[in-house]
């Protein structure tokens, strides 16, 4: 869109692009006065459903550097970072951690660090990319601050501004008392809380137990494989729940939204429980290359549920078995993505008499159940169907008399499914020497149904 556009309230503008600000528009101001700057301007109002909604999301991928995550609306997010530096490798290494999940996510932040819960939050309000790990810095760093910062009570800033005080230094040079009167305890505790004189206690976020987020597309996408850039950003939140959850899941679901038509699902499986980025992309990617648009899309929700326990694994010494049993894993997933997932599965030993039935399809992880059936020898080769013998005076011909060799192996099963048979098994020699595996039905003629060799 190459209109300038604002976020408001109804009243004034809350936020705006570059396009606008050029224009002269700045948050704050009236609407009237943001379109006799910019006759052109596109508003939007404000969705406080959606700006909770995107705040959850951000927090729930929070939780994986740190179980202590807090909301501040209708913007902040807060996190409690200090139990996790050692395993993240430092404040530095961390902070660049955050900056670049948030902007994968298509979010910009302004990231401050203080010995304070109240403290960083300012610091970020003003836009101060400031990192204070010294309690003795952080009275100094505050008091260079707006007040506005502090005071978000607009009556009470404009009366601030009338006597002059302009940052939180000169607000704590007034009398205690007189600004307690005047504005209120809660400004007061909350300047205490800042420095850090009294605690904040704080309501931490637990992340859900399934996920689901939507994302609206910038323009409509009439082919599948164009959303892949905007799913990649959801994708990165379900990454962060997993972690935080230490978690994986089997499956997820993309949903493609149109106008006024039904969605289009697009599952996702995975061979193994999972939650990386790079696995969820590369799934998702074989998958929507084999789907095809009946209509645009003009939104996106990622889903996922049936979360299960996933746990880091300690790397072998000489020999990572795990990750060759993850290679194959992919390989299998990447397949079942792009031919379907009942196109690429194991084969287990079922408990059956009737060759043709006596195997399943099985998970890629899962084991074939004990125990068997005790049969005669069994060809590696089944011709499904059984292909019919010429019978020449009760003697099988295929391209030539064939030699009985063994047998016969009776077989009577399946008379409660209705697929009832009754056969009697020999192995053959063929004129060229193979050896058939080959059956008389009962009432019936010769039939051929397997090759050992």
């Amino acid at each position: 869109m190459d209109v300038p556009w604002a976020i408001a309230d109804g009243r004034e503008v809350l936020a705006c692009d570059a396009r606008a600000r050029a224009l002269g528009v700045r948050p704050g101001i009236g609407l009237t006065a943001a379109w006799a700057l910019a006759p052109q301007l596109h508003v939007r109002l404000r969705d406080e459903a959606a700006e909770r909604a995107a705040l959850e999301g951000i927090a729930a991928w929070a939780c994986r550097f740190t179980p202590h995550v807090s909301f501040e609306p209708p913007q902040g997010v807060l996190m409690e970072v200090e139990g996790s530096l050692r395993l993240y490798h430092g404040l530095a290494a961390l902070t660049g951690l955050v900056r670049n999940g948030l902007e994968e996510m298509g979010y910009s932040a302004t990231l401050a660090v203080a010995p304070t819960v109240r403290g960083a939050w300012w610091l970020a309000l003003a836009g101060c990319e400031q990192s204070i790990t010294d309690p003795a810095r952080l009275e100094a760093a505050l008091a260079a601050l707006p007040v506005s910062a502090a005071c978000l009570d607009q009556e009470a800033r404009s009366f601030l501004r009338s006597i002059g005080v302009a940052t939180l230094e000169d607000l704590l040079a007034l009398p205690r008392e007189g600004v307690g009167r005047r504005l209120g305890a809660a400004l007061l505790e909350s300047l205490e809380r800042a420095l850090g004189k009294i605690p904040e206690p704080r309501t931490m976020f637990v992340p859900p137990a399934r996920f689901s987020a939507r994302l609206e597309l910038h323009g409509e996408v009439e082919h599948a494989e164009g959303v892949l850039f905007a799913a990649r950003r959801l994708l990165v939140q379900l990454e962060g729940v997993l972690a935080a959850r230490q978690a994986g899941v089997r499956r997820f679901h993309l949903v493609l939204l149109h106008r006024a038509a039904p969605a289009h699902v697009v599952e996702i499986g995975l061979a193994s429980p999972g939650r990386s980025i790079e696995r969820f992309m590369q799934l998702l990617r074989e998958k929507l290359s084999t789907v095809a648009l009946s209509r645009p899309v003009e939104a996106i929700r990622v889903e996922a549920d049936a979360f299960e326990p996933l746990h880091g694994r300690t790397a072998g010494l000489f020999r990572d078995v795990h990750a060759d049993r993850e290679g194959w894993i992919r390989l299998i997933e990447r397949l079942q993505a792009r031919l379907g997932g009942d196109a690429v599965h194991g084969i287990g030993v079922a408990a059956e008499h009737r060759p043709e039935r006596a195997w399943r399809a099985l998970d890629v992880d899962e084991r074939p159940p004990r125990g068997e059936i005790r049969t005669g020898p069994r060809p590696l080769w089944l011709i499904e169907p059984p292909r019919r013998l010429k019978d020449a005076g009760g003697v099988p011909h295929d391209d030539g008399r064939l030699e009985l060799l063994a047998g016969p192996e009776r077989i009577e099963s399946g008379w409660w499914d209705g697929g009832e048979v009754a056969r009697d098994y020999f192995i053959a020699r063929a004129p060229s020497s193979a050896l058939l595996w080959i059956f008389r039905e009962r009432g019936g003629g010769w039939y051929l149904h397997g090759l050992f060799a």
